[in-house]
């Protein structure tokens, strides 16, 4: 069973950018396909940015050219640059680790709060 832990969060005004990390142990990096959520307070955990094993990528519409996903599997690593961060993009981000046949993992979450 494959393990993650996010890092990267933190507060950020306006305009600027943060990079999160989800380093995954404990099963072969290369073979699930991941995805990154984020839930605000109040609010469900929806798709933010999705990456596949085959490094096909999809993003919510109010992140495209903003937000990029990526993945180095030799790091067992996936990322997410944040990019022109706006009030509307604080919230608790999630990572989450998917194979065919195995139900998903999570990771604990990490806070981004965009504020001035």
């Amino acid at each position: 069973q494959v393990q993650l832990v996010e890092s990267g969060g933190g507060l950020v005004q306006p305009g600027g950018s943060l990079r999160l990390s989800c380093t995954a142990s404990g099963s072969i990096f290369s073979r699930y396909a991941m995805e990154w959520y984020r839930q605000a307070p109040g609010k469900q955990r929806g798709l933010v940015a999705g990456i596949s094993t085959r490094h096909m990528t999809n993003y919510l519409d109010s992140v495209k050219g903003r937000f990029t996903i990526s993945r180095d599997n030799a790091k067992n690593t996936v990322y997410l640059q944040m990019n022109s961060l706006k009030l509307e993009d604080t919230a608790v981000y999630y990572c989450k680790a998917t194979t065919p046949g195995l139900a998903g993992t999570w990771g604990q979450g990490t806070q981004v709060t965009v504020s001035s």
